[in-house]
C-alpha cells in the first residue's frame, strides 16, 4: 500500500511540473509508466489515472486565477434590484469564457470521436520521441523568428480574438491526436505563431485547460466506471493532490521565467530527451 501511494506521489510530482511546462505531461506519464509500475492496479486505472490526475493541475489554475476566470462580482448599482440580486456576469470575464469554449471546440469534437484510436495507434514510446523531438524544433525556430518580427504583440487576453481562439484550439487538437506534443506547448505555438505575447499565450494556455482537461477527465472516469478498489481511490487522490500543490509552484515559476527568458531552452529539453527516448526503445 505504502509503495503503491509513493509511486502515486511520483506520478503526481511528473503531471504537476509537465502539464504546466511545454513538455508534455501525458507523454513523460507513460514513459515513466515504463519504469515505475503500480502492483495493485488494474490497466484499465493506470488509463483512468493518467487523465484523471490532470484534475489537481486544473484546480491549481483555478485557485491561482480564480478573480481573473469567475464571471460574477458584486456591485450595488449593477444589481437586479427586482429580485434583489447583487450577482451579475462580468461582460469582459464572460467573453473571455466565450474565447475559451471557442477554443475547446476542435479537441472536443475529434476527442469524443476518435479517443481510444488515438490511444491504440500513438500512444507509445516512439510516437513520444517523435512529437518531443518535432514539436521542440517549433519551438526554437519560432522563437529566433519572433526576434525579427516588428508587429505589436498582443499583451493581453482582450487582445486575444475569437478566431485566435480557434487558431489556439486547433493547435490543442494536435495535443489530443499525439501524446508528447505537450497540450501547454501546442497552445503556445499556436499562441505564439499569432501574434500573442508569451505571458499572454501561456496564460490563455492555463484557461483553456480548465474545461479541456476536466471534460477529459470526467470522459474517462465515466468509461472506467465508479468500481474503484480501495487502494485505487487512495492512489487516484494522492496523486491529484500532489499535482496540484507541485502545479501551483510550477505556475508561479513558469510565468516569473518567461517575463525575462524565452521557451527555447524547452525546444532543447525535448529534442534531447526525445533522442534519448528513441535510443533507449529502438537500440
Amino acid at each position: 500500500m505504502i509503495g503503491e501511494l509513493f509511486k502515486a506521489c511520483i506520478f503526481g510530482i511528473i503531471e504537476g511540473i509537465t502539464e504546466w511546462l511545454p513538455i508534455s505531461s501525458t507523454g513523460h506519464l507513460i514513459l515513466a509508466e515504463q519504469f515505475i509500475k503500480f502492483n495493485q492496479v488494474s490497466p484499465e486505472f493506470w488509463s483512468m489515472f493518467q487523465v484523471v490526475i490532470q484534475f489537481g493541475a486544473i484546480l491549481a489554475v483555478v485557485i491561482l486565477y480564480f478573480k481573473k476566470i469567475w464571471p460574477f462580482t458584486k456591485d450595488k448599482e449593477k444589481a437586479i434590484k427586482k429580485t434583489g440580486i447583487l450577482s451579475y456576469f462580468d461582460k469582459n470575464i464572460m467573453n473571455l469564457w466565450g474565447k475559451i469554449l471557442v477554443g475547446c471546440i476542435p479537441a472536443a469534437i475529434i476527442g469524443l470521436l476518435f479517443d481510444e484510436v488515438f490511444e491504440a495507434l500513438f500512444y507509445n514510446p516512439i510516437c513520444i520521441a517523435i512529437a518531443l523531438i518535432v514539436f521542440g524544433i517549433a519551438f526554437i525556430v519560432i522563437e529566433n523568428w519572433n526576434k525579427s518580427r516588428r508587429a505589436k504583440l498582443k499583451e493581453t487576453n482582450s487582445d486575444i480574438t475569437y478566431k485566435d481562439a480557434i487558431i489556439i484550439g486547433i493547435f490543442q487538437l494536435l495535443a489530443a491526436i499525439f501524446p508528447g506534443t505537450s497540450r501547454s506547448g501546442a497552445t503556445i505555438i499556436g499562441g505564439l505563431l499569432i501574434g500573442l505575447s508569451r505571458a499572454n499565450a501561456a496564460e490563455f494556455t492555463f484557461y483553456l485547460a480548465i474545461p479541456t482537461m476536466l471534460g477529459a477527465s470526467l470522459l474517462k472516469l465515466v468509461k472506467f466506471g465508479f468500481g474503484f478498489t480501495g487502494i485505487e481511490i487512495a492512489v487516484l487522490l494522492v496523486g491529484m493532490l500532489v499535482s496540484f500543490l507541485v502545479s501551483i509552484a510550477i505556475i508561479k515559476f513558469l510565468m516569473n521565467y518567461i517575463k525575462k527568458h524565452n521557451f527555447k531552452v524547452f525546444g532543447y529539453y525535448r529534442i534531447i530527451l526525445g533522442i534519448i527516448v528513441l535510443a533507449y526503445f529502438l537500440i
